[in-house]
C-alpha cells in the first residue's frame, strides 16, 4: 500500500491539512482490544499474517474520539473490528460473488440482534454482534436502535449490490459508484458516534437534507480516500468496487492518471464538507433546540468534520491494506498473489 498520494493530498488541501488528535490511551486500548479479539475467536494465529490482525482498529477510534471516555473508545474499536471481520467473512470467495449468500450471512446477524441472542454453536461474527449490540443499545432510546438496524440493513443490501456485480463483472459507472460504496461500507457506523460521545441526536436535526448531505459527503471522502490506499490489493484480486478502478474505466485512463482524478475529487469534496459543516451548525443552532440536543448535534458534526484526515492518518498506520511480510509488492503497489485472497473493506 502507498499512502504518499493520501498524505500530499492531506497536506494541499486546507480542509485536511491539520493532522488528527490521538486520545492519550491509545496503547493501553490496543491492548485491551487484541485480547478481545483474539477471546472472541475474531483473529485468531499470528495477527500479522492477516489483514484484521494488521488493522489497528484502536487507532482509528482514537483519532476519532481523542477526547471520549477509553471504554467508549474501546467500544468503537470492537465495531470496527466487527465491521471488518465481517467484511472479510463476505470477500471469502464462497460468499462473494453470490448476492443470496451474501444476504444468508447478513439475515442471520440481523435475526440474532432482534432476538437478542446467538443461535446455539453460532460463530463468532454471530455472538460477537449480540454482545456488542447489548453492550451499546441499552442506554440509547428506540428511535435510535430503529435507526442503527435501518442501517445495518442498508449495509446488508450495498454488499448485496456488489456480489451482483462481481458475479456479471459488471462495471458501475461513477455517477453509481458513490452511493453503492456508501451502502456497502458500514453506514451503522456513523450513528455509533452517539453512544460513544455520551449523546443521542434529536429528530429535527437528523430531518434536515443538510444533514444527510453532511453524512454522504463524509462517507465519500473517507471512501475515496480508502480506494486509493486499497487500489493494489482490489486490482490484483479483480474487483470492482474501487473508485480508481471505476474511473480508469469509464474514462479510459491508466490507474496513476485515474489515481490523480480521485484524489483531486477528494480534495474538491473535502472543501466543499468543511463549509457544509459550517452551515449545518447555523441551521442548528436556529432550530430553538434544548441546550443539550444544541451541543450533541455539534459534537456529532465536529466528528464528521474531523474523520476524513482521522482516517487518512489511520490509513498511513495500520496494516489492513498492506501485504504481510514476505509478500511481494511492485512499483504501483500491486501486491503479489501470496496476499490472503481478501478484499477489504473500505
Amino acid at each position: 500500500m502507498n499512502t504518499s498520494l493520501l498524505l500530499s493530498l492531506a497536506d494541499r488541501t486546507a480542509a485536511l491539512a491539520v493532522p488528527s488528535a490521538m486520545h492519550p490511551d491509545v496503547w493501553q486500548l490496543g491492548e485491551r482490544l487484541d485480547a478481545w479479539a483474539r477471546g472472541r475467536g475474531l483473529v485468531l494465529g499470528d495477527p500479522d499474517t492477516t489483514p484484521l490482525g494488521r488493522a489497528r482498529c484502536e487507532r482509528l477510534a482514537a483519532r476519532l474520539f481523542p477526547e471520549a471516555e477509553p471504554d467508549r473508545v474501546e467500544l468503537f474499536a470492537r465495531w470496527l473490528t466487527w465491521t471488518f471481520a465481517l467484511d472479510d467473512t463476505l470477500d471469502q470467495a464462497t460468499v462473494s460473488g453470490s448476492a443470496t449468500a451474501v444476504q444468508a450471512v447478513c439475515d442471520d446477524l440481523l435475526r440474532a440482534i432482534r432476538r437478542g441472542h446467538a443461535s446455539p454453536g453460532a460463530r463468532p461474527l454471530e455472538s460477537t454482534l449480540v454482545e456488542l449490540w447489548q453492550d451499546t443499545a441499552a442506554g440509547m432510546s428506540r428511535d435510535w436502535r430503529r435507526r442503527f438496524l435501518g442501517h445495518l440493513e442498508d449495509h446488508r443490501r450495498g454488499c448485496s449490490e456488489q456480489a451482483v456485480f462481481r458475479r456479471t463483472r459488471q462495471m458501475p459507472t461513477p455517477e453509481e459508484y458513490p452511493a453503492l460504496r456508501r451502502r456497502a461500507a458500514g453506514p451503522f457506523l456513523y450513528d455509533l458516534m452517539e453512544p460513544v460521545l455520551g449523546v443521542e441526536l434529536p429528530p429535527r436535526p437528523l430531518a434536515l437534507p443538510a444533514w444527510q448531505t453532511l453524512l454522504e459527503d463524509t462517507a465519500d471522502v473517507i471512501t475515496w480516500s480508502n480506494d486509493l490506499a486499497s487500489y493494489g490489493r482490489e486490482a490484483v484480486l479483480g474487483d470492482v468496487h474501487n473508485h480508481v478502478i471505476v474511473m480508469a474505466a469509464a474514462h479510459g485512463v491508466d490507474p496513476s492518471q485515474s489515481m490523480r482524478r480521485v484524489a483531486e475529487r477528494i480534495a474538491a469534496l473535502a472543501d466543499r464538507l468543511r463549509e457544509s459543516a459550517e452551515t449545518l451548525r447555523g441551521t442548528v443552532d436556529r432550530l430553538g433546540l434544548a441546550e443539550h440536543d444544541r451541543e450533541a448535534a455539534n459534537q456529532v458534526i465536529g466528528v464528521l468534520l474531523n474523520a476524513p484526515r482521522a482516517h487518512i492518518d489511520w490509513l498511513s498506520e495500520s496494516g489492513r491494506y498492506s501485504p504481510p511480510e514476505g509478500s511481494s509488492a511492485g512499483p504501483s503497489g500491486h501486491v503479489g498473489l501470496r496476499l490472503d485472497g481478501l478484499a477489504s473493506l473500505r
